[in-house]
């Protein structure tokens, strides 16, 4: 009870009734002081340390599951928030004078450096890490994390030549979505010599020649024993804080989803079913109802694929423990719903967008992609499979797409010089011009080869919404 009443007065209230979102900003008091506004993904090969880094930052274990925890290993996309601090006083010696602690934080704690305890800290940054699995099986999991990210983290182990295999192939994916703001850390330097971290530092320049990392800067740290951290805080600190549309009607990609009641929970006790994701543009507010498509999926006698939209109340909004009476783009949050926890359990609901009843984009279940461009060779396999080239699409084969947080099987229809024409296998609620990932089987894993965006499609025909539902919007 105690530490509830003490964070009601360490973090700044929200009050919807006083919202004005053409006033809003992702460093407005308000805003920065609850939730998150910047999603940073960390990236790279499987135990180089990605989830060390987070916890190291953030305090937080985004390893939680029983089987992430006995294989020692990232299987689903972790997820924490941090704040970054500056001291107040100029003379405080760099980069000492950053420091990185929960998102229950107050805003303005006393700095730690010895001679400026008695200064305050400025929160420059409160920001969302997505850890995304590092494991080759594991790739289109990456590949929904990197459409939300803002910034990212390329983790290179010290004690590893440079590059492994999913380090490459990684780093082809954040190059194909544009990605900009990229951190690179050499983690792991504590266990090997100095002039072995200042070899790999050099093929670790050589790596990056050439791509969108090329001219990142590279920061040697140890997470496990926390060395250099306070560097990389000064780097965050340093990422532009990026353009959101604030006024548009609210649109969030749903990257997680729970059923959050235990067994043996009494009826009365039991919650909705609760989703977790970014907002893309918007306000989200408690009270709102909302529309999630593709929503619950079936199919007619004759094999038809029909979609009913789920439309449900938002009861809560939380980043982390941090409760919020509106959310703004930009960081993870947690949508507390009225809906059926059922359908929300163990990520059922990964690949829907929600938003504002009857503006949400079509759902379609045939696609036309244009402008697609091809790797030239398959990266993050093994050498030999390396050498191969990627061939041209061929009708009648199978693709795992990516599109915003979904990842869905489609077979070729139509192919044709950099066009082509793709039947899914699971709708998706998406737009025109949204941008297509593209992954095809080898060797028996799903690998990264090329990209391109929606210029068409066929477009399931979705039920009006309820006159009860609009009634209440």
């Amino acid at each position: 009870m105690l530490k509830k009443m003490a964070q009601k007065e360490i973090i700044m209230e929200q009050d919807s009734r006083k919202l004005d979102v053409t006033k809003l900003h992702p460093l407005s008091p308000e805003v920065i002081s609850r939730q998150p506004t910047i999603n940073i993904g960390l990236i790279g090969h499987v135990a180089h340390g990605k989830t060390t880094v987070v916890r190291a930052i953030s305090g937080i274990q985004t390893t939680r599951f029983k089987c992430e925890l006995e294989c020692n290993i990232t299987v689903k996309l972790g997820y924490a928030n941090a704040k970054i601090y500056k001291c107040e006083d100029e003379s405080c010696p760099r980069p000492l004078c950053y420091k990185s602690y929960g998102s229950g934080k107050e805003d303005n704690p006393p700095c730690d450096v010895p001679g400026f305890k008695n200064c305050k800290m400025k929160l420059l940054r409160h920001i969302s890490f997505v850890d995304c699995p590092g494991h080759e099986i594991l790739m289109t999991r990456m590949l929904s994390g990197a459409t939300i990210m803002d910034g990212a983290f390329l983790l290179i182990a010290a004690n590893e030549s440079c590059p492994q295999p999913q380090t490459l192939e990684h780093l082809s994916a954040v190059d194909i979505l544009k990605l900009q703001n990229l951190i690179i850390l050499q983690n792991k330097v504590d266990i090997i010599q100095q002039d072995q971290a200042r070899n790999q530092y050099k093929a670790i320049r050589e790596f990056l020649k050439g791509t969108v990392a090329e001219g990142a800067p590279v920061v040697p740290i140890s997470a496990q024993l926390q060395y250099n951290i306070d560097a990389v805080c000064e780097y965050i600190a340093r990422i532009p804080i990026p353009k959101r549309d604030f006024v548009s009607p609210p649109r969030m990609v749903v990257i997680r989803s729970f059923d959050v009641n235990k067994p043996g929970c009494g009826i009365d006790d039991m919650k909705g079913g609760v989703v977790g994701g970014s907002i893309i543009k918007g306000v989200l507010k408690v009270n709102q109802m909302v529309e999630l498509r593709p929503g619950i999926l079936d199919k007619t006698a004759d094999g038809k694929i029909i979609c009913r939209p789920i439309y449900s109340r938002i009861m809560s909004l939380f980043a982390e423990q941090n409760k919020l009476q509106f959310a703004v783009p930009g960081g993870l949050i947690g949508v507390g719903t009225s809906m059926d926890p059922s359908l929300s359990r163990s990520d059922m609901l990964v690949g829907q967008v929600l938003g504002d009843v009857g503006t949400l984009p079509e759902v379609y279940i045939e696609l036309k992609i244009r402008k697609i461009k091809l790797l030239r060779r398959h990266v993050g396999v093994e050498k030999k499979e390396s050498e191969m080239q990627v061939s041209n699409l061929v009708k009648g084969e199978v693709l795992m797409l990516n599109i915003l947080s979904m990842a869905t099987g489609a077979q070729v229809i139509k192919a044709r010089n950099n066009s082509a024409k793709l039947q899914l296998t699971a709708p998706v609620c998406t737009g025109i011009g949204e941008k297509v990932v593209l992954s095809r089987r080898v060797g028996g894993h799903w690998r990264l080869i090329g990209w391109g965006e929606i210029e068409d499609g066929v477009a399931l025909d979705v039920p009006p919404t309820p006159a009860d539902i609009l009634f209440t919007v």
